[in-house]
């Protein structure tokens, strides 16, 4: 792999050359700013053979960096070992950002100019790229150009997955009250009309799925709305009979996917709505009416808020994950007693017995399954090259979730295999501390994830510890395991919670060398009360699934969160008990009395 990226940067140079490009820079993005991408549009992985969801990657004629994430530190170092990629540690004090790195490396020239397609890059991201190269000595942008089109030539193409029907009895609304309550808050932002280029935003307005990209039952296309008017741009190959049926019938015309620009230039209306952060820079500029709005898309906060029917989908969803769950860790105690177990094939073992489940529709996101040091990475995903063998001691950290026809799963449980040492079971407390605080929290109506992020972070702050990650994200209704546009993170977010969204709650700690602690459940925020002094929310676990207690130090919980714990467990045990034979059963019950 390290010769094949020497050969690709090498192919690469020499089409910059022939540009008479200084640097190109390779976003991790699709033309619809995925977080994971079909592979057709996988350039800075193919460039770099970094794997991970976020970086970018700029080469010059010299030199090369990728920038990334605290998730992917410990991943990214260990793929880019060998290649000639610096690896740039985004959001630490002494990284440079990509444009100064980029003045300093381009000094000496005379004109340089960079390259970056503006298919890929984002409207903001892209103006942001070209002030802030304007600065530094006047370098200028080009982004007409895709130097991958010359150089990858088993370059994969578009997928071509059939779209499918999402029924009502799932989503709970149609698209008709949809297509009418994004129409009302584009006129209350002044208005006529938008671009939709978000996937699943799309998936959500149309009640429509796919499968074009991994764990995302998404596809391909563009969405443009008018005050009267609504049209797909998609590939027609996509749309079975049932489905152009379907768009028939709810007045959604269709036109070639690579039609879009053509689309945009006979937009009828006085003004459209594009936001920056998700309309790339190339459609971005394709606009040709009147005047356009740069707004924030109202489609996000619409679908973050989800209807009964969801809600409901979610804790049916929720119920039949918890119970493959159970007989998995059940099976996990034994299976790694007998030996000849690695991270790979207990993986593979959730998956079956997620599989047998109704309404399974495949993994929401690669599984993170990692045994003791590997847990330290954030993000870790095993591979034959890395895969470590389990044995009885120690803790594995498994992240994982699954896409069921009503609803989404994202859940994290830190297991021990054996005997821990001290500091794991000290770390594992403070972590099921932090966890709890959170699932216990108090908070206004509109108060941004921001505000109430310090409540999970302050048992682990009080020891001089700290996550560099978020705490919490939306879940999609059967749509991305990442939904925005909340979040409870330290950096400031300021979108509201309001009643009826989802969030993660999952605190972790990583000791790189040694070992990682995560627990995570999906919460759904709920009303609290009504006073004088304002409308108050609080957050209830979707996530049905036992936190073990054996790990834990419970001379350091409180008495509310010992509370909590017997609360949560027995209801666990209520609600997923019915669906266990004999066995199951009597093993649940012995799991959870621990915190009596």
């Amino acid at each position: 792999m390290k010769t094949a990226i020497s050969e690709r940067l090498q192919l690469l140079r020499e089409q910059m050359q022939r540009e008479h490009l200084s640097a190109f820079i390779f976003p991790s993005t699709d033309p619809h700013q995925s977080e994971i991408v079909p592979y057709h549009w996988a350039a800075r992985e193919w460039i770099t053979g970094f794997d991970g969801s976020a970086g970018t990657a700029v080469i010059t004629l010299n030199s090369a960096a990728l920038w990334t994430d605290s998730r992917y530190f410990l991943a990214a170092a260990d793929q880019l070992s060998g290649t000639e990629f610096q690896l740039m540690k985004a959001g630490l004090p002494d990284t440079p950002s990509i444009t100064a790195w980029l003045a300093h490396e381009l000094r000496e020239l005379d004109g340089p100019e960079i390259g970056i397609d503006g298919m890929v890059g984002s409207c903001a991201e892209v103006e942001t790229l070209i002030a802030e190269m304007r600065e530094h000595g006047g370098i200028t942008v080009r982004t007409n150009y895709d130097p991958l089109q010359q150089i990858w030539t088993d370059r994969p193409e578009i997928p071509l997955n059939p779209v499918v029907l999402h029924p009502l009895k799932y989503a709970g609304e149609d698209t008709a009250s949809k297509l009418q309550r994004i129409r009302q808050a584009l006129r209350g932002q002044h208005a006529d009309g938008m671009l939709v280029c978000a996937l699943d935003d799309i998936a959500w307005t149309l009640n429509l799925r796919g499968s074009d990209i991994p764990c995302n039952p998404l596809f391909v296309s563009y969405l443009l709305i008018s005050s009267t008017t609504t049209t797909l741009f998609i590939d027609p190959r996509k749309l079975p009979t049932e489905v152009e049926d379907y768009l028939r019938s709810i007045h959604v015309d269709v036109a070639p996917y690579e039609k879009v620009q053509d689309g945009l230039s006979h937009y009828f209306e006085y003004n459209i709505l594009i936001d920056p952060t998700e309309v790339n820079y190339t459609l971005s500029r394709a606009v040709k009416c009147q005047a356009v709005v740069r707004s924030e898309s109202p489609i996000p906060y619409l679908k973050a808020v989800k209807n009964d029917t969801e809600i409901a989908g979610f804790r049916q969803a929720m119920k039949r994950d918890g119970i493959a769950m159970v007989k998995f860790l059940q099976w996990l105690e034994t299976a790694v007693a007998a030996g000849g177990q690695t991270e790979m094939t207990v993986s593979t073992r959730l998956e079956q017995f997620r599989a047998e489940q109704p309404l399974y529709k495949g993994a929401s996101f690669p599984t993170i399954s990692a045994y003791e040091a590997h847990g330290a990475i954030v993000h870790y995903e095993p591979t034959p090259a890395t895969d470590m063998p389990l044995e009885p001691r120690g803790f594995l950290l498994l992240d994982s979730g699954a896409q069921y026809a009503d609803g989404t799963t994202d859940i994290t449980r830190t297991i021990p295999l054996g005997p821990i040492s001290d500091q794991q079971r000290h770390i594992y407390t403070l972590v099921l501390k932090a966890h709890i605080q959170l699932e216990l929290c108090k908070f206004p109506d509109g108060a941004s994830g921001t505000r109430i992020d310090a409540v999970a972070r302050q048992p682990l702050w009080r020891e001089g510890l700290n996550f560099m990650h978020g705490t919490g994200h939306g879940v999609g209704s059967y749509l991305c395991v990442h939904e925005g546009p909340h979040q409870v993170r330290q950096e400031y977010k300021s979108a509201p919670l309001h009643a009826g969204m989802t969030v993660t709650d999952e605190p972790g700690i990583y000791l790189a060398g040694k070992f990682g602690v995560r627990i995570e459940n999906t919460l759904i925020v709920e009303d609290y009360l009504k006073t004088d002094m304002g409308s108050f929310l609080q957050m209830d676990s979707l996530t049905l699934c036992p936190i073990n207690l054996t790990a834990a130090d419970l001379s350091l919980l409180t008495d509310e969160e010992l509370a909590w714990l017997n609360t949560y467990h027995q209801r666990v045990y209520d609600e997923l008990s019915p669906y266990l034979d004999e066995s199951e059963k009597a093993w649940l019950r012995a799991y959870i009395s621990v915190g009596k």
